[in-house]
């Protein structure tokens, strides 16, 4: 399956890009793709939301064909 994945702030400059196709094999959830492409580092992973198809979704939802995936890191400010 290939899917697509947006890639914002913190996220974006890891990969160097804001999106790419992901191929993915069988029932990936989209906690799993993120462990995949982003491994936990010495201080562990970076918390995100995640989004399908620009709908938030829990971390065992599972991927279809053709989604579209977004992965939004806290943001911070001031």
């Amino acid at each position: 399956m290939r899917i697509v994945v947006r890639y914002f702030a913190r996220l974006r400059e890891l990969r160097s890009c804001t999106q790419e196709e992901v191929e993915v094999h069988g029932a990936t959830s989209v906690s799993s793709l993120y462990a995949r492409l982003f491994p936990p580092g010495p201080g562990g992973a970076l918390p995100v939301m995640y989004a399908v198809n620009q709908t938030y979704v829990a971390p065992a939802h599972t991927l279809s064909d053709g989604d579209e995936v977004a992965f939004i890191p806290p943001l911070g400010g001031g």
